[in-house]
């Protein structure tokens, strides 16, 4: 507590009780009794704001630190999708643009897919070419 052990506070009451005297001796420790307990309850209520306004500090910090971290996560998406906007715009532009739709159809020695030889339906039956060339061989059908 404050150091002091029992040999002295025996000594600090027989004197208190020559000074004070017997008749005033309780009266005064009732007295200071209550001024120990109210001296402990404003020493307890003191340590209790520090803690409460050391807690609401780190609360703050931690907002703060959680809104800046947001913020960053914030920017980092608005990157992404403007950087994923822009090559999505590219590649609209780049497949609808009609200078490079005239460089497809001008490329000499290309086939253009509208003049391509015509593709037979998908049936069973194999394109009449190849039922010949198997008819020729012997291959049978499969």
């Amino acid at each position: 507590m404050l150091g002091i052990d029992f040999p002295e506070l025996v000594v600090i009451a027989v004197v208190a009780l020559i000074v004070i005297g017997p008749e005033h001796l309780p009266k005064v420790a009732r007295t200071m009794g209550h001024l120990w307990g109210r001296a402990q309850r404003y020493v307890n209520g003191v340590k209790a704001d520090i803690s409460r306004d050391m807690a609401l500090e780190e609360l703050r910090q931690f907002q703060q630190k959680t809104q800046q971290e947001v913020g960053n996560l914030e920017q980092s998406i608005k990157g992404g999708t403007q950087d994923w906007d822009q090559q999505v715009k590219e590649f609209e532009s780049d497949a609808t643009s009609p200078a490079q739709e005239k460089s497809i159809q001008e490329m000499p020695g290309q086939t253009i897919l509208s003049q391509a030889a015509p593709r037979h339906e998908m049936t069973d039956e194999h394109p009449p070419e190849l039922q010949v060339a198997a008819e020729q061989k012997n291959i049978p059908k499969t």
